[in-house]
C-alpha cells in the first residue's frame, strides 16, 4: 500500500493568451474548477494505475473540505486519515498560457496547519511505500519519513532547503532541476551525491528525466506530445515513480515509466484530467515500443 502524505487543494484554473507581467491584467479565454494539491494530486496518479492508495492530509471545515475528501474517496483512495482542521481548506490559483506553461499561487489553509496523528502515524507506518511533499509543514514531512518502515520518497517541490536529518531517512528524492539547486547548491551529480540519498531522480520538463545513484548516472528521455498543459505532470510522474517502486522495479525502470505517465498528463488542460490510467499508461509504453 501507498501511502501519500501532503496537500490537498481546490484549483482555480484560467486560461490566457499570455501569462501577465508585474502590474498587467489579462482576460482568461476560459476558466476551470477542480481539486488539487501536490500531495493528493500524487494520490489520484497512482490510484489511476491501480495501486491501492491511502491519503494523509488536512482540510478546512468549509463546505470545500468535504468536496474535496469525497473526490479522493471516488477514485479509491483511503481517506480515513485525513483530518479536518477549523478554518479553510487549501486553494490554488492557476494561470496557463497557450503554450501550456503555467504560474501558480497557493493559498495553503489547512495544508499549512497539518500534523501526523495517531491513525495517519499507523497508517504511514504499515504502508510499503510513504510518498511526501513540501506543500505541509517540513516537521510534518520528516515526521512521516521517521515513521516510514517501507520506502521513503520525498518529492521536494515547492524548492526548499531539506534538513539533513530528513534527508538521511530518504530512500529517494524527486526534484525538477530548480528544487535540486535550491537543495544541493547545484545541478550536477556530484552536488546531488552529496546529499547522502540512495536515489536522487531529476526532473527535466519535456526532455525527460535523470536518475543518479551511488554508482550510475542516466537519463531517460521523454516521447514527444502535444503539450496542452503543464500542470500537474510532476505530480504524475512522483505518483507513478511511487508505483512502479511499490511494484519492486527498479528505480531506471521506474523513471522510464514515470517520464511516458508525466508526459500523457500534458496533454490535457488541468491537474488530474489527463493522468493517464494503467491500461493506457501499459499502452503507450508498448506502443513507444
Amino acid at each position: 500500500m501507498i501511502a501519500v502524505v501532503g496537500s490537498v487543494n481546490l484549483d482555480l484554473v484560467a486560461v490566457v493568451g499570455h501569462l501577465p507581467r508585474a502590474g498587467e491584467t489579462v482576460i482568461a479565454v476560459s476558466q476551470q474548477r477542480s481539486h488539487g494539491g501536490k500531495g493528493a494530486n500524487q494520490a489520484v496518479a497512482a490510484a489511476r494505475l491501480g495501486s491501492d492508495v491511502a491519503f494523509v492530509g488536512s482540510i478546512g471545515t468549509d463546505l470545500v473540505g468535504s468536496e474535496l475528501v469525497d473526490g479522493l474517496a471516488a477514485e479509491g483512495i483511503d481517506v480515513s486519515a485525513v483530518s479536518a482542521l477549523h478554518g479553510a481548506s487549501g486553494v490554488a490559483m492557476i494561470t496557463i498560457d497557450q503554450h501550456g506553461e503555467n504560474s501558480i499561487v497557493v493559498s495553503p489553509g489547512a495544508n499549512g496547519e497539518a500534523v501526523l496523528g495517531g491513525d495517519a502515524r499507523a497508517l504511514v507506518a504499515d504502508a510499503s511505500t510513504v510518498l511526501t511533499q513540501l506543500e505541509i509543514p517540513m516537521q510534518t514531512v520528516a515526521e512521516a519519513v521517521r515513521t516510514a518502515t517501507g520506502t521513503t520518497i520525498v518529492n521536494a517541490a515547492p524548492a526548499a532547503r531539506l534538513p539533513t536529518e530528513l534527508l538521511a531517512a530518504t530512500d529517494v528524492l524527486i526534484v525538477n532541476e530548480v528544487e535540486l539547486e535550491a537543495i544541493a547548491g547545484s545541478g550536477t551529480p556530484v552536488a546531488a551525491r552529496a546529499l547522502g540519498v540512495g536515489i536522487i531522480v531529476t526532473t527535466l520538463g519535456g526532455r525527460g528525466a535523470q536518475v543518479v545513484t551511488a554508482n550510475d548516472v542516466a537519463f531517460v528521455p521523454a516521447p514527444q506530445v502535444a503539450v496542452r498543459d503543464t500542470t500537474g505532470a510532476g505530480d504524475t510522474f512522483c505518483g507513478a515513480f511511487a508505483v512502479a517502486i511499490d511494484e519492486g522495479l527498479d528505480p531506471f525502470e521506474a523513471t522510464a515509466r514515470a517520464v511516458v505517465a508525466g508526459s500523457l498528463a500534458t496533454t490535457r488542460i488541468g491537474a488530474r484530467e489527463a493522468m493517464p490510467t494503467r491500461q493506457q499508461l501499459d499502452d503507450t509504453i508498448a506502443r513507444l515500443g
